[in-house]
């Protein structure tokens, strides 16, 4: 297990170099609470790193193996881990940055932060730091205790679902995320223009984020968006092959 200390955390890492000529670097990001970098090992490290990219990926603050601060989570805290580790990487060139739900949140707003410095961006089941996605988490991150003390109850007989479950109840009950996270400053609308890279947006069939869809064309009109039937914001642990149809292609456009 590497750790990295970067932007006053300690933060959970892990390179997989590729396999053959390198094509380019990715960072994969997961999402909040129950989510880890392990979701993205389950399900597109190693094809990515068979298509040549350098992978990269680390537990987001809180999360994971990465240490868990009392304070620092405001979506800003989050863009400043990502700069402070891509520095420590040494990545010389424009990054693709892969994101699952808040993930994808974190990788939009580094771009619209440093567009020149982002290759591509794919999110999975995500959108934009925009006011209305953010209205969403800070309801779900209202409801987050309770339902994940249910979950956890329910989970006893799934020792690593267990873990997780446990892992986020204590975020969320010894940090102040729940508060600061929903309270971050946001980008201006108008900082989405700068982003000109490709943009590949997944969704479940039956989730909710989808209804977002209409807002991120209109901020990133350059993003293509498609709709996996039957899935819901599990999309990429339930149904890692379809998400891997749609990536992968659409990356090798990119880099080639």
């Amino acid at each position: 297990m590497s750790m990295v200390h970067a932007n006053g955390v300690d933060l959970h890492v892990e390179e997989v170099p590729p396999v053959g000529p390198r094509q380019g670097t990715v960072v994969l990001i997961h999402g909040m609470t129950s989510d880890s970098m392990a979701s993205w090992f389950l399900t597109m490290v190693h094809p990515l790193a068979e298509a040549g990219m350098r992978v990269l990926l680390y537990d987001l603050r809180g999360h994971g193996h990465s240490s868990r601060p009392p304070t620092g989570y405001r979506l800003d805290d989050f863009v400043d881990d990502l700069q402070a580790l891509l520095a420590h990487w040494a990545v010389d060139e424009p990054v693709h940055l892969f994101g699952n739900s808040f993930g994808g949140t974190i990788a939009f707003a580094y771009a619209a932060r440093h567009p020149s410095a982002v290759a591509g961006i794919v999110a999975i089941e995500s959108a934009p730091p925009t006011a209305a996605w953010f209205a969403r988490m800070a309801q779900r991150l209202s409801r987050a205790a309770e339902t994940l003390a249910d979950a956890e109850a329910v989970a006893t007989s799934r020792p690593l679902l267990a873990r997780r479950l446990r892992d986020a109840s204590a975020l969320l009950s010894s940090t102040d995320l729940g508060e600061e996270l929903p309270a971050s400053p946001l980008p201006h609308p108008s900082r989405f223009a700068a982003i000109t890279c490709p943009v590949l947006c997944l969704y479940g069939g039956d989730s909710v984020v989808k209804e977002l869809t209409a807002e991120t064309e209109r901020l990133v009109p350059q993003s293509k968006h498609v709709v996996v039937v039957g899935q819901k914001h599990t999309l990429l642990i339930k149904a890692p092959d379809q998400v891997r149809a749609e990536v992968l292609p659409w990356l090798a456009t990119c880099v080639h």
